[in-house]
């Protein structure tokens, strides 16, 4: 394996690591859950606006409008798309959203999860080659699936994980330069 590949490898194993591992307030990151409910009328908007909040008061503010973009995104499938689970819901209840941001100096993780625990369709690659888009209309791209393709071509990488006792959350990572900055891919 050439110095190249293996750099990279290790840098998605560091990056892994910080993921996986708990968040201890006396680490050098900054840690937030957010929660909210799918049926009240802007829960989309008051994702977004805390995630403005909590990245500038982080000194992450290069990366404010795409990582806003990113959980608009992810909020609004959860609230568009998610039914529970069976043994998550009860009659007349509210579908509840977790917004989870870790961050490090390194890396932006951000999780949306959810109680539904059916996976994510998220997209494999392009429907059409590039240079057809600008000559296809708009009626002609898929109905399903935009909102996940924005997220990724935003975060540096994008999966899921199921819930422990049900559900799923989705996550997007940001590299960041090790002063809030995103670090181009």
């Amino acid at each position: 394996m050439d110095a190249g590949k293996s750099e990279r490898l290790a840098s998605e194993l560091d990056a892994y690591a910080h993921w996986f591992v708990t968040p201890e307030p006396s680490s050098d990151g900054h840690f937030l859950t957010l929660t909210l409910f799918a049926e009240l009328g802007d829960t989309a908007r008051v994702a977004r606006d805390m995630t403005g909040v909590f990245l500038r008061n982080a000194g992450a503010e290069a990366v404010v409008d795409d990582a806003r973009l990113v959980v608009s995104e992810l909020v609004g499938n959860v609230v568009n798309h998610a039914v529970p689970d069976r043994h998550l819901s009860s009659p007349g209840s509210c579908r509840r959203i977790d917004v989870i941001f870790k961050m490090w100096p390194k890396w932006l993780f951000i999780g949306v999860a959810d109680e539904d625990s059916t996976p994510p369709l998220l997209p494999v690659g392009e429907p059409f080659s590039p240079g057809l888009l600008g000559e296809l209309s708009e009626a002609v791209l898929p109905d399903s699936g935009r909102g996940l393709l924005i997220v990724q071509r935003l975060a540096v990488a994008v999966w899921w994980t199921p819930g422990e006792y049900g559900g799923k959350t989705v996550w997007a990572r940001f590299d960041l330069n090790g002063e809030g900055k995103s670090v181009p891919r």
